[in-house]
């Protein structure tokens, strides 16, 4: 990538539920969800675990952020590091962050071993990321500006020109703007609505 690391990332554009893989009777599924937080992950817990409540063993991976990132796996009563560590493993085998893997294990009757658990889990990770379209999305900075109506033209040119988002609004006695920028571009623009002189801005993140 010729891009700054810390100024793009990758993850899934929507659920995927396609990673299915069968070995001696026992069935796993792989589902894909993208997410942008904790709570998140816990609702597609949830969700996923009421709707195959028949389930023997819902065992998962989830990776957040990108500059500090962090994960967790689980194994779900599985043998420690058969399931949740070979989940993870393909979150960063295909380079993804903001993304949460559960496989869903129907148990067929025969046990595996610690590593035809490994092989299946990993192939149904694997098989339901590689069904979803991964897509490359910015890494952007918050801030705010307050400034006076009559300054209107002047900000508006350059949250055009700088291809800055409008995440909100307010209007009073002034304007004040929630804005967001790609990261990479954050100094020039402060610095642009620095030397209007009529603009206060404070960043967020």
């Amino acid at each position: 990538m010729a891009e700054d690391k810390n100024d793009v990332y990758y993850t899934i554009a929507s659920p995927c539920r396609d990673g299915l893989y069968k070995e001696k009777g026992s069935k796993f599924l792989g589902l894909s969800f993208p997410v942008s937080s904790q709570d998140q992950v816990e609702q597609y817990l949830l969700s996923v675990k009421k709707d195959h409540a028949k389930a023997r063993h819902w065992c998962y991976a989830w990776k957040l952020g990108v500059e500090t990132p962090v994960f967790r796996y689980n194994d779900d009563g599985e043998p420690g590091n058969s399931a949740g560590k070979p989940i993870y493993g393909q979150i960063q085998s295909f380079g993804l962050t903001n993304v949460l893997v559960i496989v869903v294990r129907y148990y067929g009757g025969t046990k595996l071993g610690v590593g035809g658990l490994i092989s299946a889990y990993r192939a149904a990770a694997k098989h339901s990321l590689e069904q979803s379209e991964i897509v490359q999305k910015l890494v952007a900075s918050l801030f705010s500006i307050k400034f006076q109506y009559a300054d209107m033209d002047k900000v508006m040119r350059i949250i055009k020109e700088e291809g800055i988002i409008i995440e909100g609004q307010k209007m009073d006695l002034d304007c004040e703007y929630s804005l967001s920028v790609r990261k990479s571009n954050f100094a020039q623009v402060e610095n642009r609505f620095e030397n209007l002189r009529c603009v206060d801005l404070k960043r967020i993140t």
